[in-house]
């Protein structure tokens, strides 16, 4: 069993009188594919904020290779090895593609390196035909590879994907999916992916940890998760648990 890249224990974060994270905590072992689920409000998209330091919680830690990343600003977490993608794709309307792509390896290299890198992933991300098409004109299955090319530009050892398959059609998640077992399998990139979309945690995921207000409530394999009846329960109600 490989080493854990991430560790998150017993993060808390409110707004409020609300509790959006009540002590979660979970490990995301190097290599894999892991992903994090739960309903709606389950707080899956808050926990992915604390962990790239957009939000700050209220109390626990996280560590990434043993090193407390807690409550660091999202560019210096970036200069470690991690990186995410958003639910609302956030390229550079007015730029091309190759310009956002550019922004993203500008984050590790410079001169001729920067263009090797930019050629590099969207080669990888099957965006050489949009390289000098601007990203506001683009559709949403292209501009969820932008946002992947524009990450993996950073040169992530964990990538971090909140709802990258929201929206796409079977055939454009299939193509997505495929991209993502790739950089999996042959770049050895860590994958974390907080989904909807269960045919691509089904398809993809080693491990699931299920979140439901804001708590574990299951983590284990996709066969063990299908079928928790507190799994169920929180996402089709008592009455779906026999």
């Amino acid at each position: 069993m490989s080493a854990p890249i991430l560790q998150v224990s017993q993060l808390t974060k409110r707004f409020g009188s609300l509790v959006a994270l009540n002590n979660v905590s979970l490990e995301i072992r190097e290599g894999e594919i892991f992903s994090i689920i739960g309903p709606n409000g389950a707080g899956k998209t808050t926990l992915f904020f604390n962990i790239v330091g957009l939000q700050k919680p209220d109390a626990g830690r996280v560590l990434f290779r043993g090193a407390d990343i807690t409550g660091k600003p999202p560019h210096k977490i970036c200069d470690l090895g991690i990186t995410c993608t958003f639910q609302v794709p956030r390229a550079f309307a007015n730029m091309t593609v190759e310009e956002a792509v550019r922004v993203g390896a500008y984050q590790r290299y410079r001169g001729r390196e920067v263009q090797r890198k930019v050629d590099e992933v969207l080669q990888i991300c099957e965006l050489e035909e949009y390289r000098h098409q601007r990203c506001c004109d683009m559709g949403l299955a292209p501009l969820r590879r932008v946002e992947l090319a524009r990450a993996l530009a950073t040169e992530p050892v964990l990538l971090l994907l909140d709802e990258a398959g929201a929206g796409l059609n079977p055939s454009e998640l299939a193509g997505f999916m495929e991209i993502l077992r790739r950089l999996n399998e042959e770049k050895r990139i860590t994958l974390c992916i907080v989904e909807h979309v269960m045919q691509m945690v089904m398809g993809l995921a080693q491990r699931i940890v299920v979140l439901d207000y804001g708590e574990v409530i299951a983590e284990g394999t996709p066969q063990e998760i299908s079928t928790n009846p507190r799994v169920i329960e929180a996402y089709l109600g008592k009455g779906a648990v026999c």
